[in-house]
């Protein structure tokens, strides 16, 4: 289910210079926030919940995960050359699974490490915040980058779609509009640090096992159909 050929070419794809340059400058812009709000305001448990909850895992991680995402699989569908790519003897759900595989960790190493090392910085991970928060970081990075790989094979403007959820539907409904907080991926991943911070640390509006079902159900069928349209793209060429 991993193909290491697959991996490197993503690899380099993902962090060409104009994708890793977005890549460092979020999790950079985070830390210097971080930096400069402990050094004026030596900030407490709340400043560092407002700076983690809503710029970090509302805009910072699902922008990450639309870069990398998107990025996995959309750009050689864009330009051809995933024709060369399914001419060769790998199965399309290798090619998926990998592809999925290297942007969970870019989308990981990206978010959730700056996310920890940003909460240390706030707060020293009072109550378990910094930790709470990074495995929430953590949670979200596998379900967005396998959603966002799915827009990456289904449309050649994955980028436009990615934007448009992470920062409409992410960074703006999810956060404020109650029924839409129940199908927001940042909701779902806030339930897992929930119980990973200390009580009252870090708050979501879905209960843990609706949480950990739905971020199972939206990663599993985004990969699956994903694969699907991998193989339907495969039989068009042919023809």
């Amino acid at each position: 289910m991993f193909h290491p050929t697959v991996a490197r070419l993503t690899y380099r794809a993902l962090l060409g210079r104009r994708r890793a340059l977005i890549l460092f400058a979020l999790p950079t812009l985070l830390v210097v926030l971080a930096i400069a709000v402990r050094a004026l305001a030596n900030a407490d448990d709340s400043t560092a919940g407002g700076i983690l909850g809503h710029f970090a895992l509302g805009t910072m991680v699902p922008l990450i995960g639309v870069i990398a995402g998107t990025g996995a699989m959309g750009p050689e569908i864009d330009d051809g050359s995933v024709v060369y790519l399914l001419a060769k003897p790998v199965p399309r759900s290798t090619i998926i699974f990998t592809k999925l595989f290297v942007a969970i960790g870019v989308t990981v190493t990206f978010s959730a490490l700056p996310v920890l090392f940003a909460g240390f910085v706030l707060n020293g991970n009072s109550q378990q915040m910094a930790v709470g928060y990074a495995v929430a970081a953590a949670i979200a990075s596998v379900a967005y980058s396998a959603l966002f790989l799915l827009f990456g094979t289904v449309t050649r403007h994955a980028v436009v779609f990615g934007l448009v959820y992470a920062l409409v539907w992410e960074a703006l409904m999810g956060s404020l509009i109650p029924g839409a907080q129940t199908l927001s991926v940042q909701q779902w991943a806030l339930a897992v640090g929930q119980r990973v911070a200390a009580d009252g640390a870090i708050t979501s509006e879905v209960e843990l096992p609706v949480a950990v079902c739905l971020l199972v159900a939206l990663t599993a069928v985004s990969t699956w159909y994903a694969g699907r349209r991998l193989k339907a793209l495969t039989l068009a060429g042919e023809e």
